[in-house]
């Protein structure tokens, strides 16, 4: 009782008594207690971000009016589901997530085109056909959510939060439509398998919609029964993702595959409350992965064998900042570990996020430094005396008022 009428008090103290951008670290943790129990996204930081713009700060006007155009537009999409497919899985249930991947192509030297070829970097139109995948469902479940789960915690219009509820619930729970626990027949190839160890990384995009199921934690939309389905079947697809070969071979990955894999175990885990699962996930992160996968020097050379080496050695870095941000849920410092592997892979790419220093290897087509951004704000937090906030002033201008990082700091890719 104490407990909540002095954050009640704070609350009001934060509401009523402060200045313009006049925010003091008090305010902020009051806030903060009331806040979502966010796992990817900073809860101080989102607890910040909401006074500032409650006081009309112009800095995060531009970030807020792009979300809040984004989630207007998502009131009238959706709800999305694994059964809205044409196509029947392998499996013959319309349940079961499909999608083919993308890089794979009809061999032109086959009447059929099978077995289809690799052409690393290049997309294959055809994998992302909604009459058949269910990739593009999967990916606007996740930013859609997330986007409605942000816009309510900012604004508490219940509006959002509706809308996010009935997106969980026809992805999640509902019997009529709901997706089976697993990503059997992801990335599938073929003339090769009716699925593939590399589509276990669609099921990062779940992660985004899960992260707004808490963002609207405080709303009414969503009932206390419905959270603990959520949470079952949270606790479920862990389980496939931790004792399925499919999902294993895809843990045994040394690259971003590997690293995206970590951080969606450990938020399943995390979301779940297997506290014990998600610890030794992470401990494992950095006993292994690290050393794996960064080199002394800060390169990443499965990255670098890539046709696209600057972006996926992004796109890896921006996934182990997930898995350590998610660490600290368990008491893991990943920042630090192993001679500071993240810290010098960070400064190994830092120096590319101009354009004026051109990537030292040959990449298929333009490298969006944009990637850059949620990870120097990261940076700033963790390693706050190297500067990196300076980076960002080489990025274009007009993205960096309007990137979301701005309201959430970071967040799954």
């Amino acid at each position: 009782m104490f407990k909540s009428t002095l954050v009640l008090l704070l609350l009001l103290t934060t509401l009523i008594g402060c200045k313009k951008n006049d925010l003091t670290q008090l305010q902020i943790d009051a806030v903060a207690q009331t806040a979502a129990p966010t796992l990817l996204i900073d809860k101080e930081y989102l607890a910040e971000a909401k006074l500032r713009l409650e006081k009309n700060d112009p800095t995060l006007k531009p970030a807020f009016d792009r979300l809040i155009k984004q989630a207007d537009k998502a009131l009238s999409q959706g709800p999305f589901s694994v059964t809205d497919k044409e196509r029947i899985p392998p499996s013959g249930d319309k349940h079961d997530y499909a999608s083919y991947s993308r890089y794979w192509w009809p061999d032109p030297d086959q009447p059929d085109g099978l077995p289809y070829i690799r052409k690393d970097g290049e997309t294959n139109p055809a994998s992302q056909n909604p009459e058949s995948s269910d990739r593009r469902r999967i990916g606007a479940l996740g930013k859609n959510t997330e986007t409605l789960g942000l816009a309510y915690y900012l604004t508490g219009e219940e509006k959002y939060a509706t809308k996010a509820a009935q997106l969980l619930r026809v992805w999640f729970l509902d019997e009529a439509t709901r997706m089976n626990p697993n990503l059997n027949h992801a990335q599938c190839r073929p003339g090769h398998n009716t699925g593939s160890k590399s589509g276990v990384l669609d099921g990062r995009l779940m992660v985004k919609a899960l992260e707004g199921s808490l963002l609207i934690y405080n709303s009414n939309a969503i009932s206390t029964a419905e959270r603990q389905g959520l949470q079952e079947w949270a606790k479920k697809y862990l389980e496939w993702l931790t004792t399925c070969d499919l999902a294993l071979q895809e843990a045994a990955a040394k690259n971003n595959h590997g690293s995206f894999y970590d951080a969606q175990a450990i938020y399943f885990a995390l979301y779940s409350e297997n506290y014990n699962d998600a610890k030794e996930l992470a401990t494992n992160f950095t006993v292994n992965r690290l050393t794996e996968q960064i080199l002394p020097d800060g390169s990443m050379p499965h990255e670098m064998a890539r046709t696209r080496p600057h972006f996926y050695s992004m796109y890896n870095l921006h996934a182990m900042f997930l898995v350590a941000t998610l660490s600290e849920h368990v008491g893991i410092d990943a920042w630090q570990a192993e001679d500071s592997r993240l810290f010098k892979a960070l400064d190994f790419l830092v120096p590319y996020t101009d354009t004026n220093n051109p990537w030292p290897q040959p990449t298929l087509g333009e490298t969006d430094r944009m990637a850059m951004f949620p990870i120097l704000l990261m940076a700033d937090r963790v390693y706050p005396n190297g500067d990196y906030l300076r980076m960002l002033e080489v990025l274009p201008i007009e993205e960096r008022k309007e990137h979301r990082s701005n309201l959430l700091l970071m967040g799954m890719r």
